[in-house]
C-alpha cells in the first residue's frame, strides 16, 4: 500500500527540536512525529551513526535510520561554530521541546548542558554552557528540556557511555536471559533502547500536559539504566517487596520449562492461564483427575508448582502434531500461537488485514517498506510521515522557516555552520 496522504495527528502543533542519535532518542521522536508533532532533527556534520548501518549504509541511508527518523525535517548544524549554535537558538525560540541524548560531560564539551549537582557543574565548566537548561530557558521560558541519558546525572555512573548492550548487562536483562541458556546473553533486539524510548515519549507528553495546564516549562531527565531497571522489576521485584531477605524474581517466567513447546512436528507457544483454561486442557489430554489436584487446582497453587506444571505441559504437547493443538486449544479459547520467524511477519494474515505494513516512495531509495504505528485514533489518526532523508535534507527549508534571507543562508552554508544534502544542493 502506497502512502498518499498525511493526516493530522493528536500532537499537531507540538514543535520538537531533536538532537538525538542512534535508536533511543530517534525512536521516541519518530513516535511523536507519527502522532502529529513537528520534529526538526539536528544532526552534526558527522551524521547519526545509524545512517551507516545495513544496506545503503555507505550512502548514509541505512534501514534503521529510515525506520526511526521518518516524518522529521533534517538540518545539519555544526554546533561548535557560533553561527551554527545561533541557528539552534533561533529554532528553540519557537519550540516546545528540546531533546538530546548526550552524556552530561559530553554535552558540556559541546555546550549542551544538563541538570547537574553544583559539584558536577563546577567540574564541567558550567560557565561555558550555552544551551544548558538555564541558558535556553532565558530564550524560551516555557521550553521542555529533555535529557535522555545512559544514567542519571546525579549518580556515579553519569559520565559512563551507555548503549543497549551495556544497559542489558547493568539492568539484569542479560543475566535473566542467560538463565535458560546457561550463560549470560543479550536479547536479540535493542530492547533497552526501545523500552527507554517509550519512557522518553510518555515523559515528554507528561511535561507537555503540565505546561498546557500551567504554562510552565521544565527540565526532564530520562536515564536508560534506571528506566530499564524499573521496567525489569515490575514483576521481578517479586518477594523482595516484603523484605531484604526475600528473593527477587517471578517464578513463572524464570522457569526452565517456560519456552515454546515441541509438538510432534514443530513448535507452539501454549499458555493455559486461568482455572477454566487448565481444566479444559486437562480434559483435552484426558487427565481430568488433574483438575482437582491440590498442586494445580488454583492460580496460587499453580504458581507454587510452575516447574512441575510446565514440564507436564511440555510432555503433553509433544504427543500431538501442531495442527491438533491449534484446532483444539483455539476451540476452547486457550492461548496458543505458532512460533513465527521474522520473515513470517510479512505474511501474517492479521498484520496484512490491518494494513500494518506500508510501501512508501522514497526520493532516493525508491520503494521502501515501513511499519505503521499500532495505535488507532478515531478522530486524529497517526500518520506515516515523509521518509527519512539525507543529512541536511531540509536545511535550507528550515532556515527559510526561521525567516533567514538568501544571503544569510548562503553565508551559513559557505562557512560550514549549516550543511545541506547533495541532492538538495542540486535543486537550488
Amino acid at each position: 500500500m502506497t502512502q498518499t496522504a498525511v493526516p493530522d495527528g493528536p500532537l499537531k502543533g507540538l514543535k520538537i527540536i531533536d538532537l538525538t542519535a542512534v535508536v533511543f532518542g530517534p525512536y521516541a521522536t519518530q513516535i511523536l512525529s507519527d502522532f502529529g508533532a513537528d520534529v526538526t532533527k539536528v544532526e552534526s556534520p558527522a551524521g547519526d551513526i545509524m545512517r551507516f548501518v545495513g544496506k545503503h549504509g555507505d550512502e548514509g541511508m541505512g534501514p534503521i535510520h529510515l525506520s526511526v527518523n521518518r516524518g522529521k525535517k533534517i538540518i545539519t548544524l555544526d554546533l561548535k561554530k557560533p553561527e551554527g549554535l545561533a541557528v539552534l537558538h533561533d529554532l528553540i525560540r519557537d519550540a516546545d521541546v528540546l531533546v538530546h541524548t548526550m552524556r552530561p560531560a559530553a554535552a558540556a564539551r559541546l555546550k549542551i548542558g544538563s541538570r547537574m549537582s553544583s559539584k558536577r557543574a563546577a567540574t564541567c565548566s558550567a560557565a561555558r554552557l550555552k544551551i544548558g537548561y538555564e541558558d535556553l530557558r532565558a530564550i524560551n521560558p516555557s521550553l521542555i528540556y529533555c535529557g535522555a541519558y545512559g544514567y542519571s546525572a546525579e549518580g556515579p555512573y553519569a559520565a559512563k557511555p551507555a548503549y543497549d548492550d551495556v544497559i542489558q548487562g547493568y539492568s539484569g536483562f542479560a543475566a535473566l536471559a542467560g538463565r535458560l541458556a546457561g550463560q549470560p546473553m543479550f536479547f536479540p533486539t535493542v530492547i533497552n533502547d526501545k523500552i527507554c524510548a517509550l519512557v522518553l515519549t510518555y515523559s515528554i507528553l507528561a511535561a507537555a500536559y503540565h505546561r498546557q495546564a500551567t504554562g510552565e516549562g521544565q527540565s526532564v531527565e530520562v536515564p536508560m539504566f534506571e528506566s530499564s531497571v524499573q521496567f525489569m522489576l515490575v514483576e521481578h521485584l517479586g518477594d523482595r517487596t516484603f523484605g531484604p531477605d526475600e528473593p527477587p524474581g517471578y517464578a513463572r517466567v524464570l522457569s526452565q520449562h517456560r519456552k515454546p513447546h515441541k509438538t510432534k512436528d514443530g513448535y507452539l507457544c501454549v499458555l493455559p492461564y486461568h482455572d477454566k483454561n487448565w481444566a479444559d486442557f486437562f480434559r483435552i489430554v484426558e487427565r481430568p483427575d488433574l483438575i482437582e489436584d491440590p498442586r494445580f487446582c488454583s492460580h496460587a497453587a499453580r504458581s507454587a508448582n510452575y516447574e512441575v506444571l510446565y514440564s507436564m505441559l511440555s510432555d503433553f504437547v509433544a504427543e500431538r502434531p501442531s495442527a491438533f493443538w491449534l484446532e483444539k486449544l483455539t476451540a476452547h479459547n486457550i492461548p496458543v500461537a505458532p512460533v513465527q520467524d521474522l520473515d513470517d511477519l510479512f505474511h501474517d494474515e492479521h498484520l496484512n488485514a490491518v494494513n500494518f505494513f506500508a510501501e512508501v516512495d522514497h526520493p532516493d531509495s525508491g520503494k521502501i517498506l515501513a511499519a505503521r504505528q499500532s495505535v488507532n485514533f478515531s478522530a486524529t489518526p497517526a500518520r506515516l510521515g515523509e521518509p527519512a532523508g539525507r543529512q541536511g535534507a531540509h536545511s535550507v527549508e528550515v532556515l527559510k522557516g526561521l525567516g533567514y534571507d538568501d544571503d544569510k543562508i548562503e553565508r551559513l552554508l559557505a562557512d560550514g555552520s549549516v550543511q545541506q544534502a547533495e541532492n538538495q544542493a542540486a535543486k537550488q
